[in-house]
């Protein structure tokens, strides 16, 4: 199962899902919001705390990938020019995670907030 955890209020991450959905033509990835039940479920034996991320979630084969890992993961499966986003994994993680830091701090002034993508909402 390959699966996305996202903050589903926020707006660059909802435009973010509808980006990695238009991209995955195979429909490998599924979706749940970090507010659901579903990504309790999915972290309640992680060492995650879902109350304090503030990263993109993705898990894949029992792994559990953080920022910008989380993205390159993501990458290597989708299809056209963001397949080739999986070479910023040359980018050293510190450096790479700084910069999703950075936005992530920032996204709800940047970006704003929203009501929830349907949590359930797979590809559509």
């Amino acid at each position: 199962m390959n699966i996305v955890l996202f903050d589903g209020i926020c707006n660059l991450c909802n435009a973010s899902v509808r980006f990695i959905s238009r991209h995955d033509k195979d429909s490998k990835i599924q979706f749940a919001s970090l507010q659901s039940e579903k990504a309790k479920e999915l972290l309640k034996n992680s060492a995650f705390n879902i109350e304090n991320l503030h990263s993109i979630v993705f898990i894949a084969d029992q792994k559990i990938f953080l920022k910008s890992d989380a993205a390159i993961e993501i990458a290597k499966l989708l299809k056209g020019f963001p397949h080739y986003l999986k070479y910023v994994q040359f980018i050293p993680r510190p450096i790479r995670d700084v910069v999703y830091d950075l936005i992530a701090k920032n996204r709800y002034r940047l970006f704003g907030k929203s009501c929830a993508i349907d949590p359930s909402n797979q590809n559509k």
